[in-house]
């Protein structure tokens, strides 16, 4: 018979965020699976279409993609003409990376499947907490050290 381990005394706080995360991610994915996109593509999409062009390490830090994944992962998407990438004029080493009309044509066309998704998921859960989960989350990811939006 298993015995609980008695000096672990917290609950696996971030087993219950990929647990929830999960549970949210799982009725958007078949959107995406249908428009052919990834996860991690969408993540750079809404990333760049809310914060404008970035340079690869801001949207690394937003988007919670490691360097060497999002250099894949912005070949590929480059590839399918969904980023554009631009290298600075006064330093070649650094790259602009921008959505492109193509990217935005997509989001648009899955936008009304997205935010019906978001009106379900507050339909299952409320609004005034949905709206007190948003707060809440802001504020741990600021009082963390801050939030996973900032471009600094």
């Amino acid at each position: 018979m298993h015995k609980p381990n008695k000096s672990l005394k917290h609950r696996n706080l971030p087993l219950l965020l990929l647990q929830a995360r999960e549970g949210v991610f799982s009725k958007f994915r078949p959107i995406l699976n249908e428009a052919g996109v990834t996860e991690q593509q969408w993540r750079v999409i809404r990333a760049l279409l809310e914060h404008g062009p970035m340079e690869p390490r801001q949207i690394s830090d937003i988007c919670c993609l490691s360097k060497p994944s999002l250099t894949g992962i912005l070949t590929r998407m480059d590839e399918l003409g969904l980023v554009l990438r631009e290298r600075f004029e006064n330093d070649q080493r650094r790259v602009l990376v921008t959505v492109s009309a193509k990217g935005a044509e997509l989001a648009s066309q899955l936008a009304p499947r997205i935010e019906a998704t978001y009106k379900e998921l507050e339909a299952l859960i409320g609004q005034p907490f949905a709206r007190d989960l948003y707060s809440i989350l802001d504020l741990l990811l600021e009082k963390l050290g801050g939030t996973t939006t900032s471009l600094e």
